[in-house]
Parts: structure tokens; C-alpha cells; sequence
């Protein structure tokens, strides 16, 4: 293996993540961009460790809009005046300028006038963003106060917009408006989320919120911040309570009964996610194609495990084994840690570079009981470092080892936390936006499928048990690919008469998956609101795996895989072409 410091230091544009840079006109203007995005979307600072602006929401109302709109338009101006210095400043210049365009496509799409889903729009941010605000220190419980507070003007902007919509015709589908109504009045009265949190605000262990699962709050609160406290769960609960009291009784009725969204909207959604433009036709054959291998795949291993097995009797004998079963959520946090600390000592080194300050990865049963794990990444001074969230639904108490092993490398090393940690490190090249806020979901969860089976080429899924996890896991991503773009496009579907459509979507899902009934109804209420996010993390990965095939072509005999995985990962987040575009250099 070649010294990998100095075969990047010789690299046109690609420098060490230590080295230092003279920041240029460009990186200005994506630093004042991220200035802007804090001031505006103050979750966003939220997310990247940003505290200046947490004791407040942005305007989610129709004004709020315009005025991110102009400041999207002013941003772009400044870009497109300024020449690239360096390689680094032509990234930052095409993947940012894509960004700000795509922003300005969907607004003249209009789809901020009917943005609700189950999963990610302003209904579930609003109050997310509790989950990621310090709560160690009385000054931090005063600032969750204030926020708080302001919950209600945050809601009440956010139905002005839907309302907007609706007088347009632009509305969401009723399936997702039944969905966030529940989801709403989760957050409601004081058996709901608010009062929840600020329980633990008064009494640490007497709630499960945010901190429960990480720092507790101090040992007192002064009683003028309880009741302060007090009076924002109020005011955060009579929003929610609003929100609810609206969507049954306005949206509702105003809602489409069509769940598709059509192929221009589709194919916009699709640029959003990916960074890049795909023939989507295409693309559903090659969908269709992959969930065939995956699935004799997974045939050929369910043979191994258990001789003469079907897929469903080897999940069922795995299923059965208790010595691959983890009781309990601490059980399961415990697990999942030491998972994670195993990956980052052992890969250190020899597949990839793993900076000192990435080396801690804290995993932590998350505050909700929606289903389903993420990660959120690191602050920018690492004061908070990255996390794998685990949301367990209620009820749920047994967890199976070989279902969940990928999952850990795909949250964590060498998936998530080290991609989103590993740009957050190269401060001394990158700019904050290119650190903290770039990059696509196709770019992000590509890298994480990649990463699943460059653990199983590495061996560590070497136990079938494992690898029929991971091909679970890669199944229902091939499975996703097919019924997101069939549904939304209206394909025919596969291999019987009639187009795609909910009732269909949710039979092929079932048939694809060996999960709770109630989380594959949640995926696919998924997919059918929040259109071409789904299909990025298969197609990424597709994207991904090209990638190196391709660069280990042009390297030949000299080709060293920690520098490939370096030289992308140095990048930061972009979109998938401007990744293709820059490892072609």
C-alpha cells in the first residue's frame, strides 16, 4: 500500500485534511450563506451546533419564504461574479450554486405551499429540534424556555403557508394529512411531548426527553425558569393543538386523493435528493433488476444457514435463536456502543484515516417511538459529538443482533459518522458550508449502502446470519427504488396487469420485507409523501460503487483504497455529480 499522506498531497486540487488554506471570495460567500441560513432557519444552527439563534424559530409562514427566496437569489448573483481560485473553490461553486438553483425550481414548483409528510417537513421539525439543544445548564433550560415560547408563532406560520395552498390548489395527499394528525397530537396536553420535556426539566428522571438519553438537566431550576418552563409547554401544546384542530377540519377536506405526484414533479424531488439527474425510466428497470438479485441472493444464503430453507424459515429459525437477541433498550444502547467503538478501532488505519476527533461515536435510544435509527452529526468544535439515534417503537423490547449488525456500520464507521465527521474535521480546507450543510441525500446514504458492503468485503458479515441482515437491509432499498418511482409515475406494475398505486405499494412492501406490519405501513406512508427521497440511497450507492470501479480503472496497479475513500470523504457533502465530476480530476 502506497503511503497514502503523500500520494494525496501530490493529488491536482485534494490537499491533507491538516493542511491550511487561505479562505477565498467563494468560501466568503458560503460562509455568509451559512450566516444566513442560521438567521433564517435557526434549526439549522441548531443542527450544526450553531446556539446563537436557539431560543427562536424561523418564519414559516408565506413572508418567511420570500424572504429566504431573496436572499437565495442575492447568494447566487455573488457566486455566479466570482472565479474559482483552486479546485476546492470549483466545487464549493458548482455544488452550491446547484443547491440555490434547486431552491429556486421548487419555489417556482410551489412545493413549500403543500409541504407535509410523515417524516420531514416543518410538522415534525418544529419539534425535533428539542432533541439536539443542550439542556446540561440553567442558561440552556432558559433558552429552551424562550423557544418554547415561540412554538405557537412558529405553527401558526406554518398553517398561513398551507392555507396558501390550499386557495392555490396546491395541497397535500389526505393519506399524509391523516398521518401528521396523529403524529400531531402526540405533542399535545401534558402526556405529550412538551410537558414531557419540561418534566425533565423540573424532575431529570421522571420523562424520557432529549436528555434522558444522553446529559440530564441540572440538579434545580430557579422556580421563575419552572414556571417559565411551564408556560412554554403551554403555549408549544395549544400550538400543536391548533395544528391538529386545523389539519382535521381545513386541510383535510382541501387534500388530493392522489398520492403520485406526477413526472415533472417527481423528477425535480429526484434532482433534490440525489445531485444529480437520472433517467428515471431507466432507473426502474435497473430497480427492478436489483431487487431480483437481492433477492436470489438472499436465497443462495437462507440455504446456508439452515439447508433447504426458504428465505422466510431461515429469518424464522434466526428469529428463534436467543442467543442473537438483545433485551431491552439499555441492552440494545450497550450493544450498539460497543459495535461501534469494535468498527473504529479496527478500520483505523487500514481502510481509512480516522481522525482523533471522530473517534468518539455516542449511540443513544432516541426521545420518539416513531420507528426507524438516524445519526445526527457533530458540532463544529465537536463540544457535541456525532450520535446514532435509535427511535424504538412502543412495545418493542427484543431486538435481533443479525438484523441490526449493517445498521451500526451504516449509522456509524465507515458510514455516517465517519463521512459527516471526517468533513466536519477538514476545517483547514473546507469552508462551513462544504463542512456542515452540503451534500444530498443520495450522496449521504449511498456512501452508508456502500459502506454496508465494504464491510461485507472486509468480512465483517462473514456469519450468514449477518449478511442475510444486511441483504434485508439492501432488499428493502432495491424494493423502494421500484415502488417510489412506479407509484408516483404511475409504471405498470411488475409482472402482473394495472398501474401502481397505495394499496399496491403496500402489498409489495410486505412481500419484500421481513419487518412490523406497522413500520412497513410507515414506509411506504413514507414514500408516497416525501417522492424520490427513498430511491436515493440505493441509487447513490449505485452511483458510489461506479465511482471507484471507475477510479481503481484509471489508477491500475497504483490504485490504493484508503486514498479513494479519502480523496471523496475530504470533499464534504455534495451532489452526486459534482462528486463524479471532482474524482475524475
Amino acid at each position: 500500500m502506497t503511503d497514502s499522506t503523500s500520494s494525496e498531497s501530490s493529488a491536482p486540487g485534494i490537499q491533507p485534511a491538516a493542511a491550511q488554506r487561505t479562505p477565498t471570495p467563494i468560501d466568503a460567500i458560503a460562509e455568509r450563506w451559512v450566516d444566513t441560513l442560521v438567521r433564517l432557519e435557526p434549526s439549522v444552527g441548531t443542527y450544526i451546533g450553531r446556539n446563537d439563534a436557539n431560543d427562536r424559530y424561523g418564519d414559516y409562514s408565506p413572508e418567511g419564504h420570500e424572504q429566504l427566496l431573496g436572499e437565495v437569489r442575492h447568494t447566487l448573483r455573488e457566486l455566479e461574479s466570482e472565479t474559482p481560485v483552486d479546485d476546492v473553490d470549483a466545487v464549493t461553486l458548482a455544488d452550491l450554486s446547484s443547491s440555490l438553483r434547486l431552491t429556486i425550481e421548487s419555489s417556482q414548483a410551489k412545493l413549500q405551499l403543500r409541504d407535509l409528510n410523515v417524516i420531514a417537513s416543518p410538522s415534525q421539525e418544529i419539534r425535533e429540534v428539542y432533541d439536539l439543544m443542550p439542556t446540561e445548564t440553567v442558561d440552556d433550560w432558559e433558552i429552551v424556555g424562550t423557544r418554547l415560547s415561540n412554538v405557537g408563532v412558529a405553527i401558526d406560520g406554518y398553517i398561513d403557508t398551507l392555507r396558501e395552498g390550499m386557495r392555490a390548489g396546491i395541497t397535500p395527499a389526505k393519506r399524509q394529512v391523516r398521518e401528521v394528525l396523529v403524529q400531531a397530537r402526540k405533542n399535545i396536553g401534558e402526556d405529550g411531548f412538551f410537558w414531557d420535556l419540561t418534566r425533565q426539566a423540573i424532575n431529570p428522571d421522571s420523562a424520557a426527553g432529549p436528555s434522558a438519553s444522553s446529559s440530564g438537566a441540572p440538579d434545580a431550576l430557579p422556580s421563575s425558569l419552572v414556571r417559565r418552563l411551564g408556560h412554554g409547554a403551554d403555549v408549544a401544546s395549544a400550538a400543536y393543538d391548533r395544528l391538529a384542530d386545523f389539519l382535521e377540519h381545513e386541510l383535510l377536506p382541501a387534500a388530493t386523493e392522489h398520492d403520485a405526484v406526477g413526472r415533472d414533479m417527481y423528477a425535480l424531488e429526484s434532482r433534490k435528493f440525489l445531485g444529480a439527474t437520472v433517467d428515471l425510466d431507466e432507473t426502474y428497470e435497473w430497480g427492478v433488476d436489483e431487487l431480483a438479485r437481492m433477492v436470489s441472493e438472499q436465497e443462495a444464503i437462507a440455504r446456508e444457514i439452515l439447508p433447504g430453507a426458504t428465505v422466510l424459515e431461515a429469518i424464522a429459525h434466526l428469529d428463534a435463536d436467543r442467543s442473537r437477541k438483545l433485551h431491552g433498550t439499555a441492552a440494545l444502547k450497550e450493544w450498539m456502543q460497543a459495535t461501534a467503538d469494535r468498527a473504529v478501532a479496527e478500520l483505523a488505519g487500514d481502510q481509512f484515516d480516522i481522525p482523533d476527533e471522530i473517534k468518539t461515536l455516542e449511540c443513544l435510544i432516541a426521545p420518539t417511538n416513531e420507528g426507524g435509527i438516524y445519526y445526527t452529526g457533530p458540532t463544529d468544535d465537536f463540544s457535541r459529538p456525532g450520535r446514532m439515534w435509535w427511535s424504538v417503537p412502543e412495545g418493542v423490547t427484543e431486538f435481533d443482533t443479525w438484523r441490526e449488525l449493517t445498521t451500526v456500520f451504516h449509522e456509524g464507521v465507515p458510514g455516517h459518522h465517519l463521512q459527516i465527521g471526517q468533513a466536519v474535521v477538514n476545517r483547514g480546507k473546507l469552508n462551513t458550508w462544504r463542512r456542515q450543510l452540503a451534500g444530498t441525500s443520495g450522496h449521504a446514504e449511498g456512501w452508508a449502502l456502500y459502506a454496508e458492503r465494504l464491510m461485507q468485503e472486509l468480512g465483517y458479515l462473514d456469519d450468514p446470519a449477518d449478511r442475510l441482515g444486511m441483504l434485508d437491509g439492501q432488499r428493502l432499498r432495491a424494493a423502494r427504488v421500484v415502488l417510489d418511482i412506479g407509484v408516483h409515475l404511475g409504471k405498470p406494475r411488475p409482472g402482473g396487469s394495472g398501474v401502481w398505486d397505495a394499496a399496491y405499494a403496500l402489498e409489495f412492501l410486505r412481500s419484500n420485507v421481513n419487518m412490523n406490519d406497522g413500520f412497513v405501513r410507515f414506509e411506504v406512508n413514507r414514500y408516497l409523501g416525501w417522492p424520490g427521497q427513498a430511491p436515493s440511497y440505493k441509487v447513490g450507492q449505485r452511483i458510489w460503487e461506479q465511482l471507484r470501479a471507475d477510479y481503481r480503472a484509471a489508477q491500475g496497479a497504483s490504485f490504493d483504497m484508503r486514498e479513494f475513500h479519502r480523496r471523496a470523504l475530504d470533499l464534504g457533502g455534495v451532489g452526486l455529480d459534482t462528486l463524479v465530476a471532482a474524482l475524475q480530476n
